[in-house]
């Protein structure tokens, strides 16, 4: 039997928050777009950074549509989004550790089992008529309308789990942004940085990406303690986009925003935002680096330093450090290390009958301190130089 329009109530009210949220939906899919299929620096983190805000902004324009109204007129979207709740998480983690380490793609599909499981779950409530899809519109946003007399024609929610599903979605995402921040103190500790004062422009975007996630939690948790329904959550819709506005002002303003990898979230000025480097500029520069360290071995040079680098190289330091951060995507002591555990790895797959010592090792490839060599070792292979000879012979 076709649904009768004529008995629901089709009261639409566009206002000035409606039409700012979408304004940012509009931006937010359009900017996902563009980091799913530009080409980038780092294209692995910048998918997954793409697929965070297109899942972000679906879920804000079902809920505009029921904020003004029209819902009623594309029913068949009722709920529909409720199971990418369960990819944002997800979503930022896998964006902040591909932005770690590109080549990082270790069980990615695991994070999104319960994203599954509930999808599979919701087809109960997707193919309830439509009577029973407006009941639950009214429900959330116009609790004070009468409900129409509706028969589902199966349990939608037999395992009564539905209404846990703030809940649970609240403790998903403080996980994951939690094990995010983990990430990015782990990546600050590795230069001796901190994350609340560092120059690494990747550390400084994710860790306020993870601050901006961690507010919407914040807010999330707040409007439904003190909201009915959910006749708070244009609160989160707003905040989400002014990110998506002003980052579509900066990248109309910059022509590079794409080719590092930079945040929707974050909006902090670059401390390379005013550098006079030309993209042909930072290729030559770039070109040098890897001439110092691939042909000259450079890292080999226990005095090895930033401005020193610079000066053999015939720029400034901060232009240097500029074009590593952005084209390689690490800090100057990263990539000083990856090239010497490099190193070392065909130094002792070469040292056959083991007569070099691990100390002689770590000399040879530029450090002075057999600790630090050790360290360095474990954190870019996972073993120890001994451990990796052992295999290395095995």
């Amino acid at each position: 039997m076709a649904f009768d329009f004529s008995t629901v109530n089709t009261t639409t009210n566009i206002d000035v928050r409606s039409i700012f949220m979408f304004i940012g939906i509009f931006q937010g899919i359009v900017l996902s777009l563009f980091f799913l299929i530009k080409p980038s620096s780092n294209n692995a983190a910048n998918r997954y950074q793409g697929l965070l805000l297109l899942a972000l902004s679906l879920c804000i324009l079902e809920q505009t549509l029921n904020l003004t109204g029209y819902v009623v007129n594309v029913l068949f979207i009722t709920n529909t989004t409720e199971p990418l709740n369960l990819t944002i998480g997800p979503f930022l983690y896998l964006f902040v550790r591909r932005s770690i380490d590109p080549s990082d793609s270790r069980n990615e599909w695991i994070h999104f089992i319960l994203f599954g499981l509930y999808l599979v779950y919701m087809t109960q409530d997707y193919i309830q008529p439509y009577a029973f899809k407006y009941n639950s519109y009214i429900n959330s946003y116009h609790p004070e309308w009468p409900l129409l007399q509706v028969k589902t024609i199966i349990p939608d929610d037999p395992l009564n789990i539905k209404k846990h599903l703030n809940l649970f979605t609240a403790i998903q995402i403080t996980f994951y942004a939690s094990m995010s921040m983990i990430k990015v103190i782990k990546k600050a500790g590795q230069s001796g940085d901190s994350i609340f004062r560092t120059d690494d422009e990747i550390i400084r975007s994710l860790r306020n990406t993870i601050f901006h996630v961690s507010a919407i939690i914040i807010i999330f948790i707040i409007v439904k303690l003190n909201f009915q329904g959910d006749l708070g959550d244009y609160f989160i819709g707003m905040y989400v986009a002014v990110f998506t506005i002003l980052t579509t002002l900066r990248v109309m303003n910059d022509s590079s925003y794409f080719d590092r990898s930079t945040s929707f979230m974050d909006l902090s000025i670059s401390k390379y935002s005013k550098s006079s480097l030309t993209e042909q500029g930072k290729q030559k520069i770039l070109k040098n680096i890897m001439t110092e360290f691939e042909s000259r071995e450079y890292y080999a040079d226990n005095l090895a330093s930033l401005s020193d680098l610079a000066r053999k190289i015939g720029d400034s330091p901060h232009h240097v450090s500029q074009v590593i951060n952005e084209k390689l995507q690490k800090g100057f002591f990263e990539l000083l290390a990856q090239y010497r555990v490099e190193k070392a790895k065909s130094i002792i797959a070469g040292d056959k009958n083991n007569k070099l010592t691990v100390e002689e090792i770590s000399e040879m490839v530029g450090y002075n301190s057999k600790t630090a060599f050790n360290n360095a070792f474990r954190k870019l292979s996972g073993k120890t130089p001994s451990e990796f000879r052992r295999s290395v012979n095995s």
